[in-house]
């Protein structure tokens, strides 16, 4: 049924919002105060037609937007963009009746991504091509430009392309390229691989370390599982220079660890020792032990494993005590955190409830709670407002840029 309609609002995915005789109706790539003509079918509309676009609308950079699904808001001008974003943080908070200070939304540079991940298939020609999932489909998007992504993961998609040729063997595999930009060049992992038939062959299995050499990868692995390594991939936090583990959690984009990580070390100042929980390699480990004495823990062992060749290897900074520990199963206690005046934690999108209850019961006056999902941070931010604590002011961080995600940095006090 074709409707004309009018977007009031942009919603939590992205997707510009009217409403409909029905019902609200979702419109992507829509803004606010647009007039707009098309199909509407069971409260999504599609061949969406602006008859009316707003004054924020700008053209998009990429030759893909539109049809490639990794980005959704690129038609929006800076400024109502960023606000918008905002606006989702103070949205999650008010849904658990928290008020406090939400601050401007930080920035990032476009072409900043050191960290993507490619969907592989094959094409109509036969050959591997690499690329993103199309908007609400598994349809695969052939990506050759890519403002979002540093330009040097770009200018390797060529390369990729022919590394990804060996792990198309079984006609049931559906790889992804998980690629990161490092100090010492690409690495990457693979994932999607068919294992039940037995996994890659050792004929593909050497056709892609050929093709990692020719491509001049540091290090090509299959699900965490090291293929070829010719130099350590290597990344800086802080004062040190930690080996990144195969497939082990990195901030995509350096700009927004550095402004976290920036907030985080100014709100622990003064602590004479500090928590880290959920810490990986040491994003925040290493920088907060410039101040302090760190105990560090993270439910990752090789993450454990690379901090503590980091503290190996760094000199000038504080005793760090790194801990391997499932965080969700077994959370510190009040008696494990003892003597820590600070807690700084960074866990996953499903938060980290069962940690945060333990925290009240510490020492600590202050917490910094680094997050990538506003709703579950704002559940576990009322566990701490409930106990005692202040929300004193968040942080947004446009990290995923022209996304609907959102990261922030929370600092409580008591």
């Amino acid at each position: 049924m074709t409707e004309t309609l009018t977007i009031t609002r942009v919603g939590g995915q992205g997707d510009g919002i009217a409403q409909g005789p029905d019902g609200p109706v979702f419109a992507p790539l829509t803004l606010p105060g647009e007039t707009v003509r098309a199909e509407v079918r069971d409260g999504r509309a599609e061949q969406v037609e602006i008859l009316t676009p707003s004054p924020d609308r700008v053209a998009p950079l990429s030759p893909h937007y539109g049809d490639c699904g990794g980005c959704s808001l690129q038609h929006w001008a800076t400024e109502p963009y960023l606000e918008w974003k905002r606006e989702q943080v103070r949205l999650a908070l008010a849904r658990e009746r928290i008020e406090a200070e939400v601050e401007p939304t930080v920035a990032v540079p476009q072409g900043s991504r050191r960290r993507v991940a490619l969907h592989v298939r094959r094409g109509p020609d036969g050959r591997a091509i690499l690329g993103f999932k199309a908007r609400k489909s598994w349809r695969l998007v052939e990506i050759t430009e890519c403002p979002v992504a540093d330009p040097r993961l770009v200018a390797a998609f060529p390369a990729l392309a022919r590394v990804a040729e060996a792990f198309l063997e079984h006609p049931k595999s559906a790889p992804t390229l998980h690629v990161t930009w490092t100090l010492t060049g690409l690495d990457v992992d693979v994932t999607g691989v068919e294992r039940r038939s037995g996994g890659l062959s050792r004929d593909a299995q050497m056709r892609a370390i050929e093709a990692s050499a020719a491509a001049d990868l540091a290090r090509l692995s299959l699900a965490g599982d090291t293929l070829v390594m010719a130099r350590q991939p290597k990344v800086a936090f802080g004062p040190a220079v930690v080996p990144l583990p195969a497939g082990g959690f990195l901030q995509a984009v350096p700009e927004a660890e550095a402004a976290m990580v920036e907030r985080a070390v100014a709100a622990v100042k003064g602590a004479k020792k500090v928590a880290d929980l959920f810490c990986g390699a040491g994003a925040f480990t290493f920088p907060l032990a410039e101040l302090a004495p760190v105990l560090a823990a993270d439910g990752s062992g090789p993450g454990i494993a690379a901090l503590k060749a980091g503290i190996a290897a760094t000199r000038g900074i504080k005793p760090i005590e790194a801990q391997a520990r499932d965080l969700f199963r077994r959370p510190l206690a009040p008696y494990d955190l003892r003597g820590c005046e600070a807690i700084v934690l960074d866990p996953p999108r499903a938060g980290a409830v069962d940690q945060t209850a333990q925290l009240p019961g510490t020492k600590a006056g202050g917490v910094v709670y680094v997050s990538c999902n506003p709703q579950t941070f704002a559940r576990d931010a009322r566990v701490l407002i409930d106990a005692g604590f202040t929300l004193e002011r968040v942080t947004p961080v446009d990290q995923f840029l022209w996304s609907a995600h959102v990261e922030l940095v929370a600092v409580f006090s008591r």
